[in-house]
């Protein structure tokens, strides 16, 4: 029964490097399409403002989205993990485009702006707290650009 368990064995490993090779390609595929398009975007969104001759500030902070976007992309391309900061600046970078925009409307003041305001502090308290954790609990896992775990504890 020893060829059994080492046909189980071939088997059970081929199909593991296979999954990964799939999954791995998949992830790839996804990075380069996600940033392909943000390249896109940011590039389209420059090309407006050139076309209006003037870029306004909800124009500027559009460009800083994309900005991090590429960032978190190149940063989850070499690292394989997802910076959650990234995703919370965005959207406090998002959220005061918006509060930007509506303010340089004229239109008057009311509730939708304490939100506004509010959603922006909370965002900035979950960066906080994000870094507070990561400082004082880092990662016991360090992996290197291949994914692979480098060692316990060194970094």
């Amino acid at each position: 029964m020893k060829w059994a368990d080492s046909g189980r064995k071939r088997m059970h490993d081929g199909a593991n490097s296979l999954g990964n090779l799939m999954v791995e390609g998949f992830h790839y595929f996804g990075l380069f399409a996600i940033g392909a398009a943000t390249a896109w975007a940011s590039v389209m969104a420059f090309m407006g403002m050139v076309d209006k001759g003037q870029a306004s500030i909800d124009d500027i902070l559009l460009l800083f989205i994309y900005l991090e976007l590429g960032a978190m992309v190149g940063i989850y391309f070499k690292t394989n993990h997802l910076p959650i900061r990234f995703l919370l600046y965005i959207a406090i970078t998002a959220l005061t485009r918006y509060l930007i925009g509506d303010v340089s409307h004229h239109r008057p003041p009311d509730a939708g702006l304490l939100y506004l305001c509010g959603g922006i502090f909370l965002l900035s308290l979950s960066v906080l707290a994000v870094r507070v954790a990561s400082n004082k609990f880092p990662s016991s896992k360090v992996l290197d650009a291949t994914g692979d775990v480098v060692g316990e504890g060194d970094k």
